[in-house]
């Protein structure tokens, strides 16, 4: 595996803490790839995630869109974003990185981070949007900008489309698998561990598929229901870090431990927070037939292997969790627009499409759904650079 191109490490001159920017490649001059803020962030990390997002932006290469992919990178900073100090670390962070967001790297939310805190920071240090670095690739600024930011004031029931999108394309992985194995939605038990953006669009995208969710993990412990929980109530009664407010619960809903999601009795299994939640350890407790990886690398690979002689397939966040980012430039470049209606659908038969073919792929080559998502992005990374060029 080559090196990345760039790999940068910031240190804060008045709290000491560190922030990390890896730029795997570049295309066209651009990279894409978001910006995470947790305690504990390291490079190695950042760098498994550019990597990560670069096979993404592959996977969605489509010529007959008006999208091209990007190349890919990530941003991160080791701090806990309920810290008080938070807000101004991460401002003095994209000042420190300017010069790249303007010229390079386009970013947006991550874990930790919500849009409307990184689009507060970047104004405060000066940018103009963190994604800004793409804009001489449109052929009409002005009406892209109008586009994205009228798709971000969109809501459904109470969410963001923003936030919607990246659970309806992990949802399609989802019933993707499910319908070419042949098992019926109804009866189809799932547990999702994170209930903010990504674990809570995707409780309700399952939930309203038929599917019923057994066990939600949030930073406050488990909360289980062996005949289902209330999704929609406890979206609304959830806070900014997906921390669901306990007095919402039902008479039937139990308080667990935070790593009860891990052992729950379930065909589906959602690790939606953090990297690394999955290891060669705990995987001993997992009894799903499926884990779908809707973090970033939530999976440790010892363990992934592990849980494959056990026949547990894991379906990879480069094609489960990147229904987000394909959204962003699908809405930027003018393939989709602002309606919820065709963004939804676009991003349902995307995914569907994009899963699909990794699963097959997986069935042809007698691999994991994992080494195929690979070699599909393998296949298109070269033609990609060939046609579109690193810089040009």
């Amino acid at each position: 595996m080559s090196a990345p191109l760039l790999s940068l490490t910031w240190t804060d001159d008045l709290t000491g803490r560190r922030g990390f920017l890896v730029i795997d490649r570049l295309v066209r001059g651009v990279c894409s790839g978001g910006l995470r803020m947790r305690e504990g962030c390291t490079l190695d990390e950042v760098t498994g995630l550019a990597r990560g997002m670069s096979m993404k932006e592959a996977l969605h290469y489509d010529p007959d869109r008006r999208y091209v992919p990007l190349g890919g990178a990530k941003g991160g900073i080791d701090c806990d974003p309920r810290d008080p100090a938070a807000y101004g670390l991460l401002v003095r962070y994209l000042r420190a990185l300017r010069p790249y967001v303007e010229n390079f790297w386009t970013t947006g939310e991550d874990l930790g981070l919500g849009q409307d805190l990184v689009d507060r920071a970047a104004a405060e240090a000066g940018l103009v949007s963190s994604v800004q670095a793409v804009y001489p690739l449109l052929d009409d600024e002005a009406a892209a900008r109008r586009r994205l930011a009228d798709a971000f004031a969109v809501e459904v029931d109470g969410i963001g489309l923003d936030e919607l999108v990246g659970g309806c394309g992990v949802a399609e992985s989802v019933l993707t698998a499910l319908d070419r194995a042949g098992v019926p939605r109804a009866g189809t038990r799932v547990a999702v561990q994170g209930f903010g953006t990504m674990g809570g669009a995707t409780a309700r995208f399952l939930t309203r598929a038929g599917l019923t969710v057994v066990a939600v993990a949030d930073l406050k412990g488990t909360v289980a229901n062996p005949a289902g929980l209330d999704v929609e109530a406890m979206l609304t009664a959830r806070d900014a870090y997906g921390t669901v407010d306990r007095a919402a619960l039902r008479p039937g809903d139990r308080e667990l431990p935070g790593d009860a999601w891990l052992s729950a009795d379930v065909e589906v299994l959602v690790p939606a927070a953090v990297s690394y939640a999955v290891d060669a350890a705990n995987q001993e407790r997992i009894t799903a037939r499926w884990i779908v990886e809707a973090a970033n690398m939530p999976v440790l690979p010892e363990a992934e292997a592990l849980l494959a002689g056990r026949g547990i397939t894991v379906l990879p966040d480069v094609v489960v969790n990147s229904g987000t980012n394909a959204w962003w430039w699908w809405t930027l470049f003018g393939d989709i627009g602002p309606d919820p209606a065709e963004a939804l659908a676009h991003v349902r038969h995307s995914m569907r499409a994009l899963t699909d073919r990794m699963l097959t792929r997986a069935r042809t080559d007698g691999t994991t759904p994992r080494a195929a998502a690979h070699a599909l992005a393998g296949d298109r990374l070269p033609l990609i650079t060939e046609r579109y060029g690193r810089y040009r």
